[in-house]
């Protein structure tokens, strides 16, 4: 897949493009719609088009209103990887920042779709708005074609519930798993670097690694969680997971994403991983002593062992 950023146009295909735009976070069932739309387009062309997403990071509202921007469902690299396992052929990944903000939808076509891809087709979801102040919608994108000679579709990107990366963020911040996985169509991925802890739970008998996020990574609520871990080796293994603070030793603890990989001996430590989560075990709590608190965890780490067997021994559909 060619990944095409600014400053890095001569590595554009000469080929014509079939063209998908959006931010694509999360990369949920309504965006996959978007894609297949768009890769049907190009089975049915009779001409060599190039399958091409554009699309932004950083997230437009991060520029426009960073007081309220999202917390992001991945990281750049997760959605490139995506489109990649989707079947796009090429990426251009656009810098949003005020410069093109400020340019108008009629400027962004000419530039983009018509300079840099010469775009035969457009795929966009039914409410997709670009440009300047957000003037431009589908309306004014299929006169603009008309002009270029490109056309426009549509693709359907709404389900019961409704396919979108804000109601993605709502369950997983309400702790709802399997609701924002259904939106996915997949389990939601946490991806971040293991660094060093306290050791705490090593000394509890679970030993644990600590996740650090990229920035602007959303995590879902705190609470113990049943998923899996992608191990450096390629390998799935089934995860316990903990987000919170730690009450039962810190009255103000930092948040933290921990992960106890059962069964597993072997040094993760700076390893990048990548966290599914599965289900919601229970909230985080405070026990009557340590030896009541390594009970529940090792209630909690059977459960997410029994979770885990349901994918086995094809753990890698959790991201199918």
């Amino acid at each position: 897949m060619i990944v095409v950023r600014d400053g890095e146009t001569s590595k554009l295909s000469s080929r014509d493009a079939v063209v998908a735009i959006g931010v694509f976070d999360g990369l949920h069932r309504g965006h996959q719609a978007v894609i297949d739309e768009l890769l049907e387009l190009k089975g049915r062309g009779t001409d060599d088009a190039l399958a091409t997403v554009v699309t932004f990071d950083p997230h437009p509202a991060q520029v426009l209103a960073p007081e309220r921007a999202p917390r992001l469902l991945g990281t750049l690299e997760q959605r490139l990887e995506g489109f990649k396992a989707l079947g796009i052929e090429q990426v251009r990944v656009l810098t949003f920042d005020l410069e093109l903000a400020n340019e108008s939808a009629p400027d962004f076509i000419r530039r983009v779709l018509v300079g840099e891809l010469r775009t035969r087709e457009v795929v966009v979801g039914e409410d997709f708005r670009f440009g300047h102040d957000r003037r431009g919608d589908v309306a004014l994108l299929r006169a603009e074609g008309q002009r270029h000679g490109f056309a426009v579709h549509e693709a359907p990107t709404f389900g019961a519930p409704r396919w979108s990366s804000s109601v993605v963020r709502a369950a997983l911040l309400a702790g709802d798993v399997e609701g924002a996985n259904e939106v996915l169509g997949r389990a939601f991925v946490l991806r971040g670097l293991v660094e060093h802890g306290d050791a705490r739970g090593g000394e509890l008998g679970f030993a644990t690694a600590n996740l650090a996020t990229a920035p602007h990574q959303l995590v879902p609520l705190t609470g113990i969680y049943g998923g899996a871990v992608r191990t450096p080796y390629a390998r799935w293994w089934p995860a316990a997971i903990s987000i919170g603070t730690r009450p039962q030793f810190y009255d103000d603890g930092p948040l933290l994403v921990e992960v106890h990989l059962p069964g597993f001996d072997g040094n993760l430590y700076d390893a990048s991983l990548d966290v599914a989560f599965m289900r919601r075990l229970r909230d985080e709590q405070v026990f009557s002593d340590v030896e009541a608190l390594v009970a529940q965890i090792a209630r909690d780490v059977d459960q997410t062992i029994e979770i885990f067997k349901k994918f086995s021994p094809n753990a890698s559909a959790l991201l199918e």
